[in-house]
């Protein structure tokens, strides 16, 4: 039993082929990609990281710095404020002279509020704000300045902090701070302000910082690098790694393989052996295989060709032989026809004569059908029937004895054709009917009609009324002539059927052309 070719056997070899690198290629390159795709975004993470660690490393630059300024102010004036001097800012300014990147702007007022001294360029404000020893207040001036007072003991200290010292604090503490805000919910002090690149490949990150015990709020803006045009490639290159490999898989595979292979199957496709030799093409690429196999189709059909010459040679010489076996039958069957005719008419008995015209007459039907077969040979048709029973009836009349010279035998015949074994037993059988008329009843007619049935059967009646059946059972020359036709009837294969004064069988035929 054939095996049935499996769905995927049925596909073209392309198609099968990108299937195949695409089940082989396409999982690595996804995995590729999500692994392209996760260090990016890993790398992401460290750089939002990265920017929101400068951003509090501004805000703890800005907090370091009041809270180092508020602490050197308290101890400053707490020594001045002990010492009892008529000015005791200029001691605490003696005092905050020793410690680095301190400011020297501040003021001293009573534990009510009011001004007792001030050293630098300094403008109070809001002096109804009072503040405990120990305790620290901060806010943002509307002249742009941050103020940080302390709590000391006998009275409070208030000193500033310009822009320009929160900036370089800040700047100092961290790169890459594009804005710095600082505000107490009423005023807002802007002390870093730059622009982001304008090539696109940075976005800000915004992130709000509560100090001084929540009483400001330090906004910072640093940037995040975006993602570029040659990561996003990077991520997608497995991808576009998998596309170029199969595709050019696929491109190598059809120009060394599949179009070679394609000629040369449209090559042996278009062969005819009768139209000259197989033209094979001139080209195969650089696929030395396809070569092998174009030559080893060329061996093949040379063999077949040859072969097939030499049936060829041989059939025509069957056939010749056939020919020339029939028409040395045919003649051999004519002199023995010859032979007969000349005895019978040199035969003294009746009974002789009669005897030997009974088996001219069926060396006759012997003879018309290898005629008619050796001449239907050269198309190989088979025997046509009706030039067959035409020519055996004209000669079943010719051969007729005296006393039947006036036998008529009308014919109504189509055209079908059959082999020689089916026309040798018909024309027995019309030649044994007939001759049983002439001897029984020679003045009656007889009728013979041949009708096509179907595309492989015919019905062969023959109509006499010495078809009639006798009622006398001890007639042999009856007996023997039923028992005849029943046998020949049997060697067509088909049941006699018996009618009122006529007989007939079915013969197989050609189905027509």
């Amino acid at each position: 039993m054939e095996r049935r070719p499996s769905p995927l056997e049925r596909w073209p070899t392309g198609a099968v082929l990108l299937l195949l690198l695409t089940a082989a290629l396409l999982p690595l390159g996804l995995l590729l990609a999500w692994v392209a795709r996760q260090n990016i975004e890993d790398t992401n993470r460290a750089l939002i990281e990265r920017a929101d660690q400068q951003g509090t490393a501004a805000e703890l630059a800005v907090e370091s710095l009041i809270a180092r300024n508020a602490l050197a102010l308290r101890v400053a004036a707490n020594g001045a404020m002990s010492t009892r001097a008529a000015d005791p800012c200029a001691v605490a300014a003696r005092s905050l002279s020793v410690s680095p990147a301190v400011a020297r702007q501040f003021r001293i007022r009573s534990p009510d509020g009011a001004p007792i001294c001030a050293a630098g360029q300094f403008d109070g404000e809001r002096p109804d704000l009072l503040v405990a020893p120990g305790d620290i207040r901060t806010w943002v001036s509307p002249q742009k300045l941050i103020h940080y007072r302390v709590g000391v003991i006998g009275g409070m200290a208030t000193g500033v902090l310009t822009v320009a010292e929160v900036r370089q604090a800040a700047l100092d503490a961290t790169e890459g701070l594009y804005g710095l805000t600082i505000s107490d919910g009423s005023n807002s002090l802007q002390v870093v302000q730059a622009p982001l690149p304008a090539d696109g490949s940075r976005h800000p990150r915004d992130r709000n910082y509560s100090i001084s015990g929540g009483q400001l709020q330090v906004r910072t803006i640093t940037a995040v690098e975006r993602s570029t045009l040659v990561d996003r490639m990077l991520m997608l290159l497995p991808l576009v790694m998998w596309v170029a490999a199969t595709l050019l898989s696929w491109l190598v595979v059809r120009r060394l393989l599949l179009a070679p292979l394609a000629r040369l199957q449209r090559a042996v496709t278009s062969y005819q052996p009768d139209e000259g030799g197989l033209e094979l093409p001139t080209r195969y690429g650089a696929a030395s295989e396809v070569r092998d196999l174009s030559l080893a189709f060329g061996r093949a059909v040379d063999r077949i060709e040859g072969a097939e010459r030499e049936a060829l040679d041989a059939l025509d010489g069957q056939r010749r032989l056939v020919r020339e076996v029939h028409h040395r039958v045919k003649n051999n069957l004519q002199v023995v026809a010859s032979l007969l005719s000349i005895h019978g008419r040199s035969a003294n008995q009746p009974e002789a004569k009669a005897a030997y015209s009974a088996i001219g007459r069926r060396v006759d039907a012997l003879s018309v059908v290898h005629r008619h077969h050796y001449a239907e040979m050269e198309e190989n048709r088979g025997i046509a029937l009706r030039p067959l029973l035409t020519e055996l009836a004209a000669d079943l009349r010719s051969s007729a004895p005296v006393e039947a010279r006036g036998l008529r035998v009308d014919l109504e015949l189509d055209g079908p054709s059959t082999t020689q074994d089916v026309a040798v037993a018909a024309a027995f059988l019309i030649t044994e009917i007939v001759e049983y008329a002439m001897l029984r009843q020679p003045d009656d007619n007889i009728e013979i009609s041949l009708r096509r049935e179907g595309d492989l059967t015919a019905t062969l009646a023959i109509s006499s009324a010495v078809l009639v059946a006798e009622s006398d059972q001890s007639d042999v020359a009856r007996t023997q002539f039923e028992r005849i036709v029943e046998g020949l009837a049997r060697q067509l294969r088909s049941p006699l059927d018996r009618k009122l004064g006529r007989y007939t069988v079915t013969l197989p035929i050609f189905p027509d052309r």
